[in-house]
């Protein structure tokens, strides 16, 4: 299928790995412009050299900024070139639980998880409204409506990511912008792997059987019944990208592995 992106250009925060990385990829396979984003000039430039190895032809770049950082955000926001498709895809997380959870923690989660999406929109969207065209993509999670007991912080994160998301798409009224969610479930992501790979040797298991065991387990309600690929999350984000998903706004669409259970 055409997805119609050739000569659009698309910034993705958090995309050194896992599934802003895998966005990219796709993006670029597409013929889309894609500008990276890491905390990490080494990682970011292997992420650059990588694809650029991989897809010679494409026009691929990259710009450092830690999100927890108010004063490096506006530094990428003063950078970027003209941008079609925002994807708000950065994030932290972690196991803790509630009664540990410090105030600078709480505030760490919101800058990071949050606030990154909102600074880049209100940077973004103005231009796409007066272009008469774009795409705003925020990466959350089914966390933000089944919240975990042990991250509770990152739940919230998510949750308020649908509202934003929501509330931007009312600003695109008839127009050819657009803004929507992806609830993605639990995905093998980078740092998935290694955590499970850390505990497999430490407990002397194979890390096939313990990643598979993991999966079933802390997520019963499965319909997948093991964890997602960070491509599978991806081609959702590149069609919703796309000219041809003009009819989907405002929506928060689901690639969880029916992990949520409501209709």
């Amino acid at each position: 299928m055409d997805l119609h992106l050739d000569s659009k250009t698309a910034f993705i925060s958090g995309s050194t790995q896992g599934i802003g990385f895998a966005i990219a990829k796709q993006l670029v396979k597409e013929g889309v412009s894609i500008i990276l984003n890491g905390r990490n000039q080494q990682k970011l430039d292997l992420a650059i050299q990588s694809l650029q190895k991989e897809y010679p032809d494409s026009n691929i770049s990259g710009i450092v900024a830690d999100f927890s950082n108010g004063d490096e955000v506006k530094v990428l926001i003063a950078a970027l070139p003209p941008v079609d498709i925002l994807i708000n895809n950065v994030g932290i997380f972690e196991l803790k639980s509630f009664g540990t959870i410090t105030d600078a923690e709480w505030t760490r989660f919101f800058e990071v998880n949050v606030m990154s999406g909102v600074r880049l929109s209100r940077a973004l969207l103005p231009k796409m409204l007066d272009k008469n065209w774009g795409r705003v993509i925020f990466i959350s999670s089914e966390s933000g409506i089944n919240i975990p007991e042990n991250m509770i912080h990152y739940g919230m994160t998510k949750t308020a990511l649908l509202s934003i998301s929501n509330g931007l798409a009312k600003l695109t009224k008839g127009s050819q912008v657009t803004v929507n969610t992806i609830l993605g479930g639990p995905t093998y992501s980078d740092g998935v792997a290694e955590a499970i790979v850390q505990i497999a040797h430490a407990q002397n298991q194979d890390p096939e059987q313990l990643k598979a065991y993991i999966s079933t387990s802390t997520n019963p309600t499965s319909l997948l019944q093991r964890f997602i690929e960070p491509e599978e999350i991806a081609s959702l984000a590149v069609y919703l990208s796309s000219p041809l998903s003009i009819a989907t706004n405002g929506a928060s669409l689901r690639a969880d592995g029916g992990v949520l259970t409501g209709i």
